[in-house]
């Protein structure tokens, strides 16, 4: 089959794209920006791409197009392909369909956590010798890859976005997982969800869709997961718990959280040193591991795999140590993971200075949604630099208030940089938090204390 991709470049459509020549489709794609790193893993899967979005690549029909969700009405190919009453679909959809339906499914839905709780399942399931694929919002460095074929099983983020200009389900409805990790539910994505309500909605057409025998894991102390699971449960529930007695538990044998022992119906199943930290990951990893024993791993291999996780590209990943600072690069996009990452390298490093770089990019973070929470989630820095710019109509001095003036806000990626050098001592700690790509920052500030 002939398909081509509306928005190929993406981390998921990109996925997609490698996921559909692998299976021996005969694709190309377009994007508005084609760039490395996926630019480059794309054309090495023999994949051709188009600069923009013409109708260039379409005039000779292909059997079927596959349009992202960043595409929206008005845009030059998504009416070429209207007119022409071309063969459409969603890249959700069609993983769901044509791809998914063969496989045991291990879905990984949550405000945030998705991309690290996937990758550390994927890891554990691979190193169980079960040779997983996946589909993952971002690239795992034990595979170094966001998306393979494997075979049996498949883990894939699930989003709750929404799914293409023509389906405003959520992305996750399209997967019908056999086990499915709840990690978390907060109010985002103001762009689609009028409120939180709406969001649930979506996570229970998600629990609608798991079968009578398969298994969910839910998060215990979220109270808007409870709220899901109580408008209907219709599969095995397994609640995993940081503090409390429920069907897993994790423990911190120490406050960063870089060991941890693990418990099953109060049984111990073992305790692991590990490379991550947090009160975050350790939950992270406590909903991995009960969805790797659902999926027949034993428990003590799932701990055992844990050392050996190497984390994922742009998740507080620690990109150069030089001149004694360490600098950061990690994508934020709400509050309560800004101030999860912060308080767990907090722990971490104790009382060395912990200096912040903040981009509020998403379209949530913009429109201020959670400004309120924003000056808290950042408490735990020793000082902050938000940069600012247009599509911001709130207050950042208002919102970084409780600060109480250890912050600064900017306008200029290259005002910020040279802040941050004229202040840096060693010993410091740098962490670049965005969405985005915020101007490589990250990797400019390595390189100008690499070469000082």
């Amino acid at each position: 089959m002939k398909i081509h991709i509306l928005g190929a470049c993406g981390t998921f459509m990109g996925g997609v794209a490698i996921l559909a020549r692998r299976a021996g489709h005969e694709v190309s794609g377009a994007d508005q920006h084609t760039y490395p790193p996926m630019s480059t893993l794309l054309e090495k899967e023999g994949i051709v791409l188009y600069e923009g979005y013409s109708e260039e690549p379409m005039r000779e029909p292909p059997d079927l197009v596959i349009v992202g969700n960043a595409l929206s009405r008005g845009n030059p190919a998504v009416e070429y392909m209207l007119n022409q009453r071309l063969n459409y679909t969603s890249g959700p959809r069609w993983l769901g369909e044509n791809y998914l339906r063969n496989r045991k499914v291990i879905a990984v839905a949550g405000t945030h956590g998705k991309t690290t709780t996937a990758s550390m399942l994927a890891w554990i399931l691979e190193y169980a010798g079960l040779n997983p694929g996946f589909l993952i919002g971002g690239v795992p460095l034990n595979f170094n890859v966001s998306a393979r074929e494997g075979s049996g099983y498949f883990v894939v983020e699930a989003d709750e976005y929404d799914t293409a200009f023509f389906d405003k389900r959520s992305k996750f409805v399209h997967y019908r997982p056999q086990v499915a990790i709840l990690n978390n539910l907060e109010y985002d994505h103001a762009d689609i969800f009028p409120d939180l309500a709406a969001i649930e909605t979506q996570f229970h057409h998600l629990m609608r869709a798991i079968p009578g025998n398969g298994t969910i894991i839910s998060n215990a102390a979220d109270t808007n997961l409870e709220d899901v699971i109580n408008r209907g449960c219709w599969s095995e529930l397994q609640r995993f718990s940081l503090d409390g007695e429920y069907d897993w538990q994790v423990e911190l044998l120490r406050p960063d959280g870089s060991e941890l022992r693990f418990l099953y119906q109060q049984q111990d199943m073992g305790s692991v040193a590990w490379d991550e930290y947090g009160r975050h990951n350790a939950t992270n990893a406590c909903a991995a591991v009960a969805a790797a024993v659902a999926a027949d791993v034993p428990a003590a291999t799932a701990i055992a795999a844990l050392p050996s996780f190497k984390g994922v590209k742009r998740r507080m990943e620690l990109i150069s140590q030089a001149a004694g600072i360490h600098v950061y690069d990690d994508f934020a996009h709400h509050p309560t993971a800004i101030r999860l990452t912060l308080e767990g390298l907090r722990r971490k490093v104790g009382n060395a200075r912990i200096l912040v770089a903040l981009e509020p990019r998403s379209n949530t973070m913009r429109a201020g949604v959670h400004a309120d929470e924003l000056g808290p989630a950042l408490i735990a820095a020793d000082y902050v630099w938000l940069k600012t710019g247009d599509g911001i109509d709130w207050d950042p001095q208002v919102a970084l208030a409780p600060l109480k003036g250890r912050c600064k806000i900017v306008t200029r990626v290259d005002d910020m940089l040279q802040q941050l050098r004229n202040n840096l001592t060693p010993g410091d700690h740098v962490v670049f938090m965005s969405n985005g790509g915020f101007e490589a920052a990250p990797r400019r500030l390595s390189e100008s204390l690499e070469d000082a």
